[in-house]
C-alpha cells in the first residue's frame, strides 16, 4: 500500500461519488440534513455541494456531480475529478445503483486504483428487489475489501449502517489486470508521476491510468505540479500510444468493463421473469419512437388540467376573486384611506398601480396558486424519471437544429427557472451546443411562473388556445434552432445518456422540491413584482406610461391587434416576463381568444428576465448577450404580428 492509500485521520473531506441518478443528492440530505435540489435526471448537480455531516460536524461532505465515466469528458465529470485532485480527501462514499451492479463496479474499478479509502453504498435496493436483482453484499465486500451497504436513500434505510461503516473504510482491492505491454506502460508512467509529482492522497498508479486515458483535469494538474518532468511523462505516453493499433484509452476502458462484468456475475443474480416490471414497461413506452409521443401529449394534457383548470381556474377564483377581491383588498383600501392622509402615498399603496392592490395581489392571488400547482406537477414528473426520457424522444427532433437530446435537459429545467437552467448548460459537451441552447431558452422557453400564467389565461379560454400557443412556441424553437445550427460553426455530438428507472414519485421529494421552489418564488420574485409595480406607479404619475401606451399603439394595437393598455404589460415584461404575462392576465376579460393567444405568444418570446440576462452575460459575455437581445425583441413582435394576421384569416 502506498502512502497515499493509507487512511489519513487529519483529512477533513468525505465525498459522495457516483453515476447520475443513483440518489447521491438524497443521500447527501440524509447525511447532512441540508436539502439540495433532488432531481431524477442527469446534470442537475453541476457544481459541488458542501455541508457538515451529522455524524462529524468538524468534517465536510461533498456531493459531487454525477459522472458517466472517468477519465473525465464533460464539465460535471471534470468537476468531480477536480474535487478528487484538490480536496483533502479522507473517504469516498461511492453511491451505486443496486439494479445495475456492472455499471457501478466499472467506476469502482477505477476508483480502486486511486487508493482512497472507500465505502460502497448500493442504493435503490428496493427497486432492485422489485426487479428480482439480488446482490450478495457480503461476498462483494470480501472481494473488494471495503464495506458494502445496501441503502434506500429515499426512505432512510441503510443510512445508519453506512455511517457506522465509514470507520472501517479502506482502499479497495485492485480489480484491473492488463496485458504485459499495457502493464509495462502503466508502471512506467506511474514511476515518473511518483518521482516528479507525487500526490498527497491519490495513488500514482491511478493517476497514470487516467493520464493514459487522456483525462484533461489530471493533465492540467500534472502541468502544474510536475514542472519540467511533465514533458518527460507526456513523451512516454506519446511513445506508448504510437505503436498500438487500438487507442490505449479504449483498451483501458474495455478492461474496466470486463472486470466489472466478471465480479458482477459472481456476486449478483437476476430472478427469471422479474425484470419486466410495470415501471420498466412504462419507461420503455416513454422512449418508444411512435408511442412515446402520444404518451407525451397525454402527460401535457394532464398537466394542463391540473395547472390551467384547477390552479388557474378554481384556486385563482377562490383567492383573487373571493378572498382578495371580496374581502382583503376592500378592507386594505378602507384602512389605508382612513389612516393615510397623503393622497399620493395612499395611491402608491392601494391605487391602480398600488403596491398592495397590484403588486401583492398579482403575486399572491394570481401567480402563487398557479405556480404552486405547476411546481407540484413538475416535481411529480421530475421524481418519476420521466423527464430524462424526453432527451431520448427529443433526440431526432433536436438533430434538425444541430443539437442532441441532452440539450432538452436544460430546457426542461428552464421551465422551472431559465436563470438556473442557463447555468446547467455546462453539462453540454461543446461551446457550440451551449451557445445555441442558451439562445433558444432565452427566446422560447418560459419559466414556471410565466408558464403557469399562460396556462391560466389560455386554459380558461379553451384547450385549442393552449395548443396554438404551444405549437407556435415549438415552431419558433425549431426554426430559430435550425438557423442557429447553420450559422454557429461546429459539429453535432451524438447522444449518450443514462436513463434512471421509472418509479412512483416519492411524496417527500416532491413536497421538498415544491417547498424549495415556492421559497425561491416568495423571496426572489415578490420583491421584483413590488419593484415593477413601483416603476409602473412612477411612470404613471410622471405621465410617461400614458405616453408609452400612445406611442406603442401602432405596434401593439395595429400590428399585434391588442388593446392599447397591453403596452403596459410589455413595459412590465422588461423586469420579468411573468410580470408582463400577469399584466395580460389582468386584462383577460377584455381580450378575445385571438388577442389572448397573440399576447401570450409575444410576451413569451419577449426579453428574458433581468436575472437571466445577467446569467447570460456571466456565461457568454456582454457582447453575446447584447446580440441575443437584439435578435429576440424584434423576433417576438414579428412572430406575434404574423400570428395575429394568420389567425384572423382562419378564425
Amino acid at each position: 500500500m502506498t502512502p497515499s492509500a493509507t487512511l489519513d485521520a487529519t483529512a477533513r473531506t468525505l465525498a459522495l461519488v457516483g453515476h447520475p441518478n443513483v440518489g447521491k443528492s438524497v443521500l447527501f440530505h440524509r447525511l447532512t440534513g441540508t436539502y439540495v435540489n433532488v432531481s431524477n435526471y442527469p446534470g442537475t448537480t453541476v457544481e459541488v455541494s458542501r455541508a457538515a455531516p451529522r455524524f462529524d460536524r468538524d468534517a465536510s461532505l461533498l456531493d459531487t456531480p454525477g459522472v458517466l465515466s472517468l477519465p473525465a469528458r464533460s464539465d460535471d465529470e471534470r468537476a468531480t475529478m477536480r474535487a478528487l485532485l484538490h480536496e483533502d480527501m479522507r473517504t469516498l462514499i461511492q453511491v451505486g445503483d443496486a439494479k445495475n451492479l456492472r455499471r457501478t463496479l466499472n467506476l469502482t474499478a477505477l476508483l480502486a486504483e486511486l487508493g482512497i479509502p472507500m465505502v460502497l453504498a448500493l442504493n435503490m435496493a428496493d427497486e432492485a428487489n422489485a426487479r428480482g436483482v439480488t446482490v450478495d453484499t457480503a461476498a462483494l465486500a470480501e472481494s473488494l475489501g471495503i464495506p458494502v451497504i445496501a441503502t434506500i436513500a429515499t426512505g432512510g434505510e441503510g443510512v445508519v449502517p453506512l455511517t457506522d461503516a465509514l470507520k472501517h473504510a479502506a482502499p479497495p482491492a485492485p480489480l484491473l489486470r492488463y496485458d504485459d505491454e499495457t502493464e509495462r506502460a502503466v508502471q512506467a508512467v506511474t514511476a515518473l508521476i511518483a518521482r516528479h509529482a507525487p500526490h498527497p492522497r491519490l495513488a500514482a498508479r491511478g493517476l497514470a491510468i487516467l493520464l493514459l486515458g487522456h483525462d484533461p483535469e489530471v493533465s492540467a494538474w500534472l502541468d502544474e505540479k510536475a514542472g519540467a518532468g511533465a514533458a518527460e511523462i507526456r513523451k512516454l505516453i506519446t511513445d506508448t500510444a504510437a505503436g498500438r493499433k487500438e487507442p490505449l484509452a479504449a483498451l483501458l476502458a474495455r478492461e474496466r468493463g470486463r472486470a466489472a462484468e466478471a465480479l458482477a456475475r459472481t456476486v449478483s443474480k437476476q430472478a427469471a421473469g422479474k425484470d419486466r416490471s410495470m415501471a420498466m414497461r412504462v419507461g420503455q413506452l416513454a422512449v418508444h419512437p411512435v408511442w412515446g409521443w402520444p404518451l407525451l401529449l397525454a402527460v401535457l394534457y394532464v398537466v394542463y388540467l391540473f395547472v390551467g383548470d384547477f390552479g388557474a381556474g378554481t384556486l385563482v377564483g377562490l383567492l383573487e376573486e373571493d378572498f382578495f377581491g371580496g374581502v382583503l383588498n376592500p378592507a386594505m383600501t378602507d384602512f389605508v384611506q382612513h389612516y393615510v392622509t397623503i393622497p399620493w402615498i395612499a395611491d402608491l399603496l392601494v391605487g391602480e398601480y398600488g403596491l398592495w392592490t397590484m403588486g401583492m395581489t398579482y403575486a399572491l392571488a394570481l401567480i402563487l396558486p398557479i405556480v404552486t400547482t405547476f411546481f407540484l406537477a413538475f416535481g411529480v414528473l421530475e421524481d418519476s424519471g420521466y423527464f430524462s426520457r424526453l432527451s431520448v424522444i427529443a433526440n431526432r427532433m433536436f438533430a434538425a437544429i444541430g443539437l442532441n437530446g441532452r440539450a432538452v435537459l436544460p430546457m426542461v429545467l428552464g421551465l422551472g427557472c431559465v436563470t438556473m437552467a442557463t447555468l446547467t448548460t455546462r453539462i453540454l459537451q461543446t461551446p457550440r451546443e451551449r451557445l445555441i441552447t442558451i439562445f433558444l431558452m432565452a427566446l422560447a422557453i418560459p419559466c414556471s411562473a410565466q408558464l403557469g400564467v399562460v396556462f391560466g389565461l389560455l386554459g380558461g379560454i379553451s384547450f385549442n388556445a393552449t395548443l396554438i400557443w404551444a405549437g407556435c412556441m415549438l415552431l419558433v424553437l425549431l426554426t430559430a434552432g435550425f438557423l442557429a445550427g447553420k450559422l454557429v460553426k461546429g459539429r453535432r455530438i451524438p447522444l449518450v445518456t443514462e436513463l434512471p428507472p421509472m418509479r412512483m414519485p416519492v411524496l417527500g421529494n416532491v413536497l421538498k422540491k415544491t417547498g424549495g421552489r415556492l421559497k425561491w418564488y416568495l423571496v426572489e420574485v415578490i420583491p421584483l413584482f413590488l419593484i415593477g409595480t413601483l416603476l409602473m406607479f412612477i411612470l404613471d404619475r410622471a405621465g410617461v406610461l400614458p405616453w408609452i401606451i400612445k406611442a406603442g399603439e401602432p405596434l401593439v394595437s395595429g400590428w399585434l391587434g391588442l388593446p392599447p393598455e397591453a403596452s403596459a404589460a410589455f413595459v412590465m415584461g422588461f423586469l420579468r416576463r411573468d410580470f408582463g404575462a400577469t399584466g395580460l392576465f389582468a386584462l383577460s376579460s377584455e381580450l378575445t381568444m385571438i388577442q389572448a393567444v397573440v399576447g401570450m405568444v409575444t410576451i413569451t418570446l419577449f426579453v428574458p428576465c433581468i436575472a437571466s440576462v445577467m446569467m447570460i452575460v456571466k456565461e457568454r459575455g456582454m457582447r453575446t448577450a447584447a446580440i441575443m437581445l437584439a435578435i429576440i425583441m424584434p423576433t417576438a413582435f414579428f412572430v406575434g404580428g404574423v400570428l395575429n394576421h394568420v389567425l384572423h384569416l382562419f378564425m
